[in-house]
């Protein structure tokens, strides 16, 4: 296996490309559960298939149903890096590090994908709908996620009221999403073929192949009493529109901050620890 510098196809025609979706969701949410009934739903065992599990993240069981995986990492530059088995794949999953920041993902993410000679399949978030309910704080967390998302599948949801769940939705709904929200029943959604359908339905803009573009800089008060055309103006440029959530302040923070989920999930496991060792 070596650095991938291109995602060629095992079997499909050079003119088409690889298909790569991006799963986002917290660690724990069932991700590679639903991956796998995707796979097997969609590709009938997954022939052709090859699943990128971020390296730092543990392993959390269920990877030995999703058939060819490897590892994907961050190098020295805080760029995205990945390995394909030889032969190259006609579907790959990019599943991110359910415990780090996912709109850095994205981004690196979005650096790392046009290098390959591939192309976005979807981007599928998957809502672990019980850890959420209990932590209102994290629905800052997941309409990051859900902003850059075309799938958003429900899981997680024993315990959890139905009001809450129907809430969750209509958040999305009244914002006009375009976003498909499907239930997840036992590890496994209605219609995998539907889910890895290669349409955009996502609210970003940060993946379309021409952007919007914005004027940047020039003088924005307007000098009413300046009727001869002499002042001296600033030149106004005309520059790609930046996607909301990977603006950053001058020091180098996010304009839109997110909780950090590993503080919920670290809570969340504590809790659990201690409800073992009192019974």
């Amino acid at each position: 296996m070596g650095p991938a510098t291109g995602v060629p196809s095992k079997s499909m025609p050079e003119s088409e490309k690889t298909l790569v979706y991006l799963i986002l969701g917290a660690a724990g949410s069932g991700r590679r559960e639903v991956l796998a009934d995707l796979i097997e739903g969609a590709s009938g065992g997954g022939e052709g298939t090859v699943v990128l599990l971020e390296k730092g993240e543990a392993a959390g069981g269920g990877e030995e149903k999703l058939g060819n995986v490897a590892r994907w990492r961050w190098n020295k530059e805080g760029a995205m890096e990945a390995e394909l088995p030889d032969g190259g794949a006609d579907r790959v999953f990019v599943v991110t590090n359910g415990r780090i920041n996912p709109v850095d993902q994205v981004e690196a993410f979005r650096a790392w994908l046009p290098a390959q000679g591939a192309e976005l399949g979807r981007i599928i978030c998957v809502v672990d709908c019980g850890l959420a309910a209990r932590n209102p704080p994290l629905l800052a967390w997941y309409d990051a996620c859900i902003h850059f998302s075309d799938v958003v599948l429900l899981d997680r949801r024993d315990g959890v009221a139905n009001k809450w769940v129907r809430d969750f939705e209509a958040r999305y709904k009244d914002q006009r999403y375009p976003c498909l929200i499907e239930l997840v029943r036992g590890g496994r959604v209605r219609n995998p073929a539907l889910i890895l359908e290669p349409s955009a339905l996502r609210i970003s803009q940060a993946f379309e192949d021409e952007l919007a573009w914005v004027a940047e800089g020039g003088d924005e008060e307007d000098d009413a009493g300046d009727d001869d055309g002499d002042g001296d103006e600033e030149e106004v440029e005309m520059v790609p529109a930046e996607d909301p959530y990977f603006a950053r302040r001058p020091g180098g923070r996010r304009v839109r901050e997110i909780p950090d989920i590993a503080r919920f999930l670290d809570a969340k496991e504590n809790a659990g620890t201690s409800a073992v060792g009192g019974a």
